[in-house]
């Protein structure tokens, strides 16, 4: 039996939706860029220039994101991949969306960022190191984020390691039988939403939760400008 490395590649994580404080609740901000390319329709109103924001509900008084007041310029109509259109936490926040250009998005997202405070932890003697405390700034809680995976299926197919139905030792794999390798990387980033990823897990970092399922698109296709799959 043959394994092969470097099969699929996994890139950076972009934000999405970011949830941000206004007067109205919290809204989740975005721009036509973003949703584009994680593979949704976006109909923007030809006479938005960037200035204000486009809302996915009726307001006409202008609207806080956090410190910044903006003017609204209009509604925007916001379509979801198939694959996302009718899970739970899409419905709950596609009514809540604001629409912004992308010099404004890193504004908002910079200034919103949560701000914790932590000290380190003397090892010896287990209590706060004199001199030690610091601060760190974390993505919110219900941020909606896009990720790009690439399968380079270049030597031709082949059975490899695939089908797998169960571990070396006889377990059932984790969300299913593996068929192929974006089968494994499926099942590793659903199971983030209990183990995490990255640093600071003991701190509650890292819980991640796929929403949906990606969307396939031809490798061919994407670099003619068709559209990243997610």
């Amino acid at each position: 039996m043959k394994s092969y490395s470097g099969v699929v590649n996994i890139f950076d994580a972009h934000l999405l939706f970011f949830p941000v404080r206004s007067v109205e609740s919290v809204v989740w901000v975005t721009t036509p860029e973003r949703m584009t390319d994680a593979g949704f329709d976006v109909s923007v109103p030809s006479e938005w220039d960037g200035s204000g924001l486009l809302l996915t509900w009726e307001r006409q008084k202008p609207l806080n994101l956090g410190w910044l007041m903006l003017g609204v310029q209009g509604k925007v109509d916001i379509t979801p991949p198939e694959t996302l259109s009718e899970t739970e936490r899409w419905t709950a926040v596609r009514n809540r969306i604001v629409v912004t250009d992308e010099r404004k998005f890193s504004h908002l997202v910079n200034s919103n960022l949560e701000v914790r405070t932590s000290v380190s932890i003397e090892p010896e003697t287990g209590a706060a190191k004199e001199g030690a405390l610091f601060t760190y700034e974390a993505i919110p809680r219900a941020s909606f984020m896009t990720v790009e995976v690439i399968l380079d299926d270049y030597r031709g197919g082949g059975s490899r390691v695939f089908p797998a139905k169960r571990t070396a030792k006889g377990h059932d794999l984790p969300f299913g039988p593996w068929n192929e390798p974006l089968d494994v990387v499926d099942a590793g980033m659903r199971a983030m939403e209990w183990l995490g990823i990255g640093g600071m897990g003991t701190r509650g970092f890292g819980r991640i939760a796929v929403i949906g399922r990606p969307t396939e698109t031809d490798l061919l296709q994407h670099q003619v400008g068709s559209g990243g799959g997610h």
